[in-house]
């Protein structure tokens, strides 16, 4: 079968989803690893080389085994009452205690049949509504029988999975909003997209998933390091991460006013005296900086583990110590610098693609404020292509509009919010769900033009004072600018 196919099997290594009613989580299919999972904990050796799609059961010693096909036996007319109103909740319907139920599960009994025991012994369950038994075998079915199905992951299940588990992590970015990202920004494969979001990898790993591993992206990241821990829960193959760039907002601004360099690489503290080092190394010739290195940082190490000796034992010790200190330092820095050098080729590599200034569109989603963030990342995208901002909040992005409509350079701006409404579709009960989500964000979306340089220039001058209102009116009536 194909590797992402619709009869793709489980393998061991795999990133997969288990499901259950509504409920999501993302793991590793590894063996021998205990999963918890709603209150149940089993095993998922059994999964290995079964179809993804197939639901198992938790059977004794949390083993699964795929679950047999049983046709419903509710063929009989059921005895059931007319209304509920008669029926009181005083917990003493239920015959069976809570050891006969356990009992029941110690001797293997299946979940199956402990439902259908318990109906029979509830006093109250032939007075029910119709509607309100088939609510009360559901509700006991979902507590005893141990259900879990293994699915696929995609950005449909991942973004509805962590915005029902972890909604602070991406933003309260909810799912129907994402689509409408990837549906606004045009993504598609051999496309040549800048991201930048903050959540958690989620935002970068749908666009991933549009652009079926052609193209390139270059994520844009704050701090230390872009986080990817949702993207890997994609479980993309390798050739996904080949055009997968990243990029430090710190350095935006000096690659757009041209002093960029690599010199200053962001590096972890102990490693400061290696970069500078390094960076002149690497200017004149890439062998002489291993050897000028691996001096100064051995002594300093070794340094440092002789103080931890006893006094005593210190005088004895210092030439071995020191010694075979220098050889394991000698590994470690040329190791250091292996990454260093690899950072910073990927850096040089990621600012020469950002500096040919023809990106086909800009995905923003993240919790800093949209507004020096889009102008400045404007700058990288060819003109007459799409950008989406996406902010959990209104006002940020009403900063924005405004602010873009001053400068120009950009079309067809819209401001919006989807609104999502799930129904519950039964015979005779079809209805929206009573728990309907607040919000979902809201997205601000346009297309960029060639920027007219005279005009900006004369509007920063006089001219904009007097424009000022104008401009508000415009917004006001929502004119086509």
């Amino acid at each position: 079968a194909m590797e992402g196919g619709p009869s793709a099997r489980i393998r061991e290594g795999d990133c997969a989803v288990l499901k259950r009613d509504e409920v999501f989580k993302a793991v590793s299919v590894l063996r021998r690893r205990k999963i918890i999972f709603e209150k149940q904990w089993f095993y998922l050796d059994n999964a290995i080389g079964h179809i993804y799609g197939t639901t198992f059961e938790v059977t004794s010693g949390g083993n699964l085994q795929p679950k047999q096909e049983v046709e419903e036996t509710t063929t009989e007319t059921k005895e059931a009452g007319t209304d509920n109103r008669n029926i009181v909740d005083d917990g003493k319907s239920q015959k069976l205690t809570h050891d006969d139920i356990k009992a029941l599960k110690d001797k293997g009994i299946k979940g199956q049949e402990i439902v259908q025991q318990l109906i029979e012994n509830s006093t109250t369950f032939r007075d029910k509504t119709e509607f309100a038994q088939d609510k009360y075998i559901k509700k006991k079915k979902k507590k005893y029988e141990a259900v879990i199905t293994i699915v696929k992951p995609s950005t449909r299940i991942l973004s509805t999975m962590y915005y029902a588990r972890e909604p602070g992590k991406i933003n309260h970015l909810r799912y129907d909003t994402l689509a409408q990202m990837l549906t606004l920004g045009n993504i598609h494969a051999g496309n040549k997209m800048i991201v930048m979001e903050t959540c958690a990898g989620l935002v970068l790993g749908a666009v991933m998933e549009r652009m079926g591993g052609y193209g390139s992206i270059i994520q844009m990241y704050p701090g230390g390091g872009p986080v990817r821990a949702a993207t890997s829960c994609f479980g993309f193959p390798k050739p996904f991460f080949d055009n997968l760039h990243e990029f430090p907002l710190s350095k935006v601004q000096s690659l757009l006013s041209g002093t960029f360099t690599t010199e200053t690489l962001p590096a972890d503290p102990e490693d400061n005296a290696l970069v500078e080092e390094e960076s002149n190394g690497l200017s004149e010739e890439k062998q002489t900086s291993p050897q000028e290195t691996e001096e100064e940082p051995t002594t300093e190490a070794a340094m440092e583990i002789n103080t931890t000796e006893e006094q005593d034992t210190m005088d004895i010790n210092a030439e071995d110590v020191e010694f075979k200190d220098k050889k394991e330092n000698k590994e470690n820095v040329r190791e250091k610098q292996m990454k260093q050098w690899e950072r910073r080729r990927k850096l040089i590599e990621a600012a020469a693609l950002l500096r040919e200034k023809n990106a086909d569109g800009l995905i923003v989603a993240s919790k800093f404020h949209p507004t020096p963030l889009l102008l400045s990342l404007l700058e990288f995208v060819a003109p007459s292509r799409p950008f989406v901002v996406y902010c959990q909040y209104k006002e940020p992005l009403l900063e924005c509009y405004t602010k873009l409509r001053e400068r120009g350079g950009v079309v067809n701006l819209k401001l919006s919010e989807t609104w999502l409404r799930n129904y519950q579709v039964l015979p005779d009960r079809s209805h929206p769900k009573l728990t309907m989500s607040g919000g979902g964000g809201y997205l601000l979306s346009g297309i960029t033009v060639v920027l007219d340089k005279s005009k900006s220039d004369s509007s920063n001058s006089e001219a904009q004072k007097m424009e000022e209102p104008s401009s508000k009116r415009c917004k006001l009536q929502d004119l086509p600018c």
